[in-house]
């Protein structure tokens, strides 16, 4: 089987022949220890913590770091000036109350970020393809922008079509850019080849969001491939593990992330066994973090990779608290073949599902399987979509407050 790119990746940017546990793991202490020491001498965030750890199962020894602390005290966290810093991510929305959560980027954190991108996109994208990005572009080292970068650093072309066109918009670009490659997120992907077709496409990497079972069985059939799931969070840079050639889990970049799979009460789980994945940023400039509890659920994948990568891999990631639910919701949903799209809200404690049929699917029939597979007392609207039609929901999955 051929060698996983990442580990090729990471091999270049350590500087070393063998990719082995024990080097791995020396790469990660040395690199831990040097932070350590770094934030002890400042007096910042974690100067409170030890300055050098003997081992990294002493990791598990120190406290953990939180959304709050990152929303709270953004700036004590900050190891760069703000003249060194490229970009910052904030959560913010509309509906924002409070501190927002922001995450700093260097310019060297967004380089690795686009190479990262390289070795994931590269198993499945090769020079002189097309590939139709469907992630939002929001200007400079926007996450549109990084991948499109990426492709074009492999030799293919990218199509910035972004998350927000129509569905008679996608199908053109399908038609006149013949775009053999996707990327974007799950749902996104399931809802363009429901509604516009395969067409040229072949392959599709997914990321930003959880990729239900139903979704990823369902992409599959209608590409007639294996889908390539990256896991990434913008705490992480945007970017933290990706698929190779196995289909097997995520490898992680394990340079710069040192991944925990903690239980309930915060106790280390052993590889295999599901819990919350806490990561220690070690590579990143602007905004490394120490034992962040990301909320997200997984496992660690006890058995050796078939590509013979011995970097360690992700199972399948699952969102934690309302997103678990959307993502229940979701799985039982897109099983049903003639859904195209549907959005979840909550208004008064009362759910409701605002739903696409596929064209030329029985209505009646569709609202049917949808009430089978909703909580009853869930209001279901239901019509058949057109191609002047948008994602009814073009962002991460959630139960929509109202």
């Amino acid at each position: 089987m051929k060698p996983s790119r990442l580990e090729a990746l990471v091999r270049e940017q350590e500087q070393v022949d063998r990719l082995d546990r024990g080097t791995i793991e020396a790469i990660q202490l040395k690199k831990l220890n040097r932070l350590l020491a770094r934030e002890r001498s400042r007096g910042g965030f974690y100067a409170d913590l030890p300055e050098r750890l003997r081992s990294l199962e002493e990791l598990s020894m120190l406290p953990f770091t939180t959304e709050e602390d990152l929303a709270g005290r953004a700036g004590a966290l900050l190891l760069k000036s703000q003249s060194e810093i490229e970009r910052v991510l904030s959560d913010a929305t509309s509906g924002t109350t409070g501190t927002s959560k922001r995450v700093f980027y260097t310019e060297k954190d967004l380089e690795n970020t686009v190479q990262l991108y390289m070795a994931g996109l590269g198993e499945l994208i090769f020079p002189g393809g097309v590939t139709l990005v469907c992630f939002p572009f929001s200007g400079p080292f926007g996450l549109g922008e990084l991948i499109a970068e990426a492709i074009t650093r492999l030799g293919a072309r990218p199509v910035k079509a972004g998350p927000f066109l129509s569905y008679a918009e996608y199908r053109e670009l399908l038609q006149t850019e013949e775009p053999d490659t996707f990327v974007g997120m799950p749902v996104q992907l399931l809802s363009i080849l429901r509604v516009c077709g395969r067409g040229s496409l072949r392959r599709a990497l997914v990321s930003g969001d959880a990729c239900p079972p139903s979704v990823i069985i369902a992409c599959e059939a209608l590409l007639g491939t294996k889908l390539f799931p990256h896991y990434g969070s913008r705490e992480m840079g945007m970017a933290g593990a990706i698929s190779c050639p196995a289909h097997e889990g995520m490898h992680l970049r394990e340079n710069h992330v040192i991944a925990e799979i903690v239980d309930e009460k915060g106790r280390p789980l052993p590889k295999g066994e599901y819990g919350e994945l806490v990561v220690t940023t070690v590579g990143m400039e602007a905004l490394p973090l120490i034992r962040y509890r990301t909320g997200d659920f997984t496992r660690i994948l006890p058995e050796p990779c078939p590509c013979g990568c011995e970097l360690l891999r992700l199972d399948t990631v699952r969102r934690g608290g309302e997103r678990a639910k959307i993502a229940q919701l979701d799985d039982a949903l897109f099983s049903v073949r003639e859904l195209a799209d549907c959005r979840v809200s909550r208004k008064d404690g009362v759910l409701r599902a605002e739903a696409l049929a596929v064209p030329g699917a029985d209505e009646t029939a569709l609202w049917e399987k949808l009430r089978a597979r909703l909580p009853e007392d869930t209001e279901i609207g239901l019509r058949t979509v057109t191609m002047e039609d948008k994602a009814l929901y073009p962002g991460k999955r959630s139960i929509v407050q109202e």
